[in-house]
């Protein structure tokens, strides 16, 4: 209970800066949140849907892998999918891996979607602290100007204080900002580099019957 009032006082005295950047945090918290959720069932959904493509690729199911990634949300099904496509139209392994590139391309920027916010929601919340602490210092300094001589280095002592809590909010709130920033983004690179695994193991495989199927052809004849 000590503890919620001290937060409290702290709150009020900061002045009416403190309200901003309580949005400002509070959107970013959201914005963390719907991004954690929204990378956590990308990277589920993405191991499913690869243990689903490789038999279908062992057994040469193209067809089925491209009515897959027509409908599966899983966003590896998109790149493996444009690469299926193209190998049906075209069976040289850079036009595949052009066509795997381009899905990933198509994918990348839903992946990274908002995150950058929060590194920018983090330098808003510092700016406003910045903000409110000088122009609680001005008003300071303007009050102690008429102020009895006797106590005026307790008064400006007092307002420095409040006024700096403008600041200190402002730090509260944009360090836990940079932090879940900085964690999102390693969450997103590690998704981009399974599809990237994903996407040169399916070439590979798909290379290899390739090649496998060119041979016996040849010791046919």
């Amino acid at each position: 209970m000590d503890f919620f009032n001290v937060v409290v006082r702290f709150f009020q005295e900061g002045g009416p800066f403190m309200f901003p950047i309580s949005l400002v945090l509070a959107l970013g918290i959201a914005i963390a949140i719907e991004r954690y959720v929204f990378l956590a069932n990308a990277k589920r959904t993405n191991k499913k849907a690869f243990a689903e493509i490789e038999p279908m690729l062992s057994a040469k199911q193209y067809d089925s892998i491209v009515r897959l990634s027509e409908r599966d949300s899983a966003p590896v099904t998109r790149v493996i999918g444009a690469g299926i496509a193209r190998l049906q139209l075209s069976p040289r392994r850079e036009d595949v891996e052009y066509a795997m590139e381009e899905g990933l391309m198509e994918t990348i920027p839903r992946l990274e979607k908002r995150t950058p916010y929060l590194g920018t929601l983090a330098n808003i919340a510092t700016l406003l602290g910045l903000l409110g602490t000088i122009i609680g210092l001005i008003a300071a300094f303007s009050a102690v100007a008429n102020a009895d001589p006797a106590e005026k280095a307790s008064l400006l002592s007092q307002s420095i204080s409040v006024a700096m809590n403008t600041t200190a909010f402002g730090l509260i709130s944009a360090i836990p900002l940079l932090a879940f920033h900085a964690m999102l983004q390693t969450k997103t690179t590690e998704i981009v580099d399974s599809m990237e695994m994903a996407g040169v193991k399916c070439i590979n495989l798909l290379m290899a019957r390739k090649t496998l199927s060119a041979n016996t052809r040849a010791s046919d004849e």
